[in-house]
């Protein structure tokens, strides 16, 4: 994995918007965009001057979204195709020629929009896997700093081989955010290989590949519980003296439900803002769900801005 380019870390989500606006306006093609809040992100993004939207849609319908919004639709692009599979294909299209930097999905299903991605043909294909990276914020580590969850959005049940390259995917990410060797713990239920949890014993697997060299820039720890990866004084508490643990910026999780359990608890129960990205496509994906919020989207476009900036 090649080396990142030398930057401070991001340390906050108000930061990733920052940087995010530093790079400047990008263009992030929505496919099916009469989405409220899908829209309203692009529109508050094009405020800041982190992207304008180039909107694939009904045309008519958008324009008076856009207004209710204060907005002048002649700051986007606006496209005119009904038809989600085909806007889907026409925002991968866009991309594919350099006329957008990434992809936030509006009112489609996801489904729809990977199937576009995937394209063996026409899509994005890199010949990586797809994962979904999450970045928010530790719950109570002062000062504030970003923490990474994945994968909660695509993989299901991955084998130590797909770990591996959902691992390396979430650590290109952190690379483009400021972070030269990210701390990757993978999670488990106890912090003891065993036979009887063969998800410790691919945390085991992961952290030898690591200092075998097979796996590079970053550092991995684990099995590790979610205290003793996130929390210093817990990981002595059990007596576990890794220099690392407690640490973590990048929680690598064994399934989908765990991924998908923690990161709506680090939205719903601690009431944090998260960001999302897919890695692993010529350009970044944004698929967050339908429940998250305006100001939860606008981090996503953010987050794939500065992902984008990596190339693929």
């Amino acid at each position: 994995m090649a080396n990142p380019r030398p930057v401070d870390p991001v340390h906050s989500l108000d930061e990733l918007v920052l940087r995010a606006r530093a790079l400047g306006p990008r263009v992030v093609a929505v496919p099916a965009a009469e989405s409220e809040t899908a829209l309203g992100a692009v529109v508050e993004a094009r405020r800041r001057g982190i992207a304008r939207g180039l909107l694939i849609g009904d045309r008519e319908r958008l324009e008076d979204m856009l207004w209710k919004l204060s907005e002048d639709p002649s700051h986007h692009e606006i496209v005119q195709e009904t038809d989600d599979r085909r806007a889907a294909s026409l925002a991968v299209e866009r991309v594919r020629a350099g006329e957008a930097s990434l992809i936030l999905k509006g009112r489609l299903p996801t489904g729809d929009l990977l199937r576009a991605v995937l394209d063996r043909e026409h899509g994005l294909r890199t010949g990586r896997i797809l994962s979904d990276v999450m970045v928010s914020e530790h719950p109570t580590a002062p000062p504030r700093r970003i923490v990474g969850i994945t994968d909660g959005g695509v993989n299901v049940a991955p084998r130590l081989s797909e770990k591996q390259a959902i691992l390396e995917n979430a650590v290109r990410v952190f690379h483009r955010l400021g972070f030269p060797s990210p701390i990757v713990a993978v999670l488990c239920a106890v912090e003891t290989p065993s036979p009887a949890m063969p998800h410790t014993q691919d945390a085991r697997a992961l952290v030898e590949m690591a200092e075998r060299g097979e796996i590079t820039g970053c550092h991995v720890v684990g099995p590790l519980a979610l205290d003793n990866a996130l929390l210093p004084w817990a990981a002595r508490a059990k007596g576990i003296d890794h220099p690392l643990a407690g640490r973590a910026d990048v929680l690598l999780v064994p399934t989908i439900e765990a991924g998908n359990i923690l990161g709506k608890a680090f939205s719903w129960l601690a009431g944090k803002p998260v960001a999302h990205v897919i890695e692993g496509a010529r350009a970044p994906v944004l698929i967050p769900s339908r429940v998250e919020r305006t100001d939860d989207k606008l981090l996503s476009i953010a987050l794939g801005v500065l992902s984008a900036e990596g190339g693929a």
